[in-house]
């Protein structure tokens, strides 16, 4: 059956319109994690009984999961405003094209079904253009699982598996769940080294073993799976978005506002807390919330010796990449100079001259590191979103600017951020969404 959804459909032609210089302050909730969403959505695969997630968060690219299960034969479907059932008790394993083609995730459906059937059709995968976005590590693991490949411009996998050791080339965060999830199910002993680890990865693990899977090893780099002969249905909470979380603090911190964002888990910010404060953004951590204190004057810490600092990204437990994106904005209003080094994606910056045409001071050095320079007074500006990141680095910077912007294809910020206009205005902000 079909996904059944009250999201509304919204049309791609939309933008924000934002009036800026007023704080975003007050309380909010941190939605659902989009990154665990969508690998535990594919995890569903994994049994024939039914799987209840709630904190589901309500974003376009889960609803076009929820469309994709449903095209191989799921029941899939929203119960609730954040939760979803799905019973996945006979599945096909051709996955749709057109719908593949509008996130990247339609990939992690390649590890469920390999498990499930011994066999997965999978057209290439869409997503944000970030770069180039390696499926080796996927392949590579699922090879070394036993699975045969071929590329007739579809990828076609097929095969017994079996465990293995897989050592992954890069900690790919998908390529990791994708090989723990055909892992589970596969008999014998499976051991992953130099696998992600950060807390949506934590998170699959720990809601496969709640169905039965035998994973040891969660949240380190080696992970230890046993296969076993079948999982069970369950219900699972997915956990807060860390991402949102930073989101938030930086669009609280630039525009002078007092925010207190709950529902959070802490150890989450280990690794994004330290770099907000190199840009001048003090907080304070309690334990499921964090607040943003208001009127803070920004000012970027030196390195040693006054040597310019640097922001750079990397797998778990460093920097999030996802984040790159809203450090650049609070460092154009930070006093000082930061270099950031962008080191997982190399087209991830390119949307920097949207900044600058704002009145940012900001050096592209290469695809993938700036120089900043702040404090520079931003003007509002006529945009356009070229991925989820980007698009909330602009808004930030949009309600942190003197006059109006408009940021167009609205639709790349809904893929990852729940309600983010409504949620915003609830906080103070200026914004409304229009057609054009």
């Amino acid at each position: 059956m079909r996904a059944l959804s009250s999201t509304v459909v919204r049309p791609l032609a939309e933008s924000f319109v934002i009036e800026g210089g007023h704080p975003i302050s007050g309380r909010v909730r941190a939605s659902g994690n989009k990154n665990a969403a969508l690998p535990l959505l594919a995890s569903c695969l994994l049994t024939d009984e039914p799987v209840l997630l709630s904190n589901v968060p309500r974003i376009r690219d889960v609803d076009t999961m929820l469309d994709l299960l449903s095209g191989l034969g799921a029941d899939a479907e929203w119960t609730g405003q954040n939760e979803v059932r799905v019973h996945a008790e006979h599945v096909t394993d051709e996955v749709d094209p057109k719908l593949a083609s509008q996130i990247r995730a339609s990939f992690l459906l390649a590890g469920p079904l390999l498990a499930r059937l011994g066999r997965a059709t999978l057209p290439p995968p869409g997503g944000d253009v970030i770069g180039r976005r390696r499926l080796d590590p996927h392949i590579h693991a699922f090879a070394e699982l036993g699975a045969s490949f071929e590329y007739p411009g579809r990828y076609e996998l097929s095969g017994r598996l079996r465990g293995a050791h897989i050592h992954m080339d890069e900690a790919s965060v998908m390529a990791t769940e994708n090989a723990v999830m055909a892992a589970s199910l596969a008999p014998g002993e499976t051991m992953i080294s130099n696998a992600a680890s950060e807390p949506h990865v934590q998170d699959l693990c720990r809601f496969l073993v709640s169905l039965g899977a035998k994973i040891e090893g969660i949240g380190s780099n080696v992970l230890q799976i046993s296969g076993v002969e079948r999982l069970a249905g369950g219900s699972h909470a997915v956990g807060p978005e860390h991402i949102e979380v930073g989101s938030f603090i930086g669009m609280a911190a630039v525009t002078g506002g007092e925010l207190t964002i709950e529902g959070i888990v802490p150890d989450d910010l280990w690794p994004v807390l330290p770099v907000l404060k190199r840009l001048g953004v003090e907080v304070e951590l309690g334990d499921d919330w964090v607040r943003v204190p208001p009127n803070q004057q920004l000012e970027i810490t030196d390195d040693l010796g006054g040597a310019i600092p640097k922001v750079e990204d990397g797998p778990w437990p460093a920097f999030p990449a996802d984040l790159t994106s809203i450090a650049v904005v609070v460092a154009t209003q930070s006093k000082g100079t930061v270099l950031v080094f962008e080191k997982m994606f190399e087209s991830r910056l390119f949307f920097v001259d949207k900044l600058v045409s704002m009145g940012a001071r900001i050096i592209l050095c290469d695809p993938h590191r700036v120089v900043v320079t702040g404090a520079a007074p931003l003007y509002g500006q006529r945009m356009s979103s070229p991925d989820i990141r980007a698009g909330m680095a602009m808004v930030i910077a949009a309600l942190c600017a003197e006059g109006t912007s408009t940021i167009g294809d609205a639709y790349q910020i809904d893929k990852g951020y729940e309600r983010i206009d409504e949620r915003l205005r609830a906080l103070g902000a200026h914004i409304e969404r229009v057609e054009g």
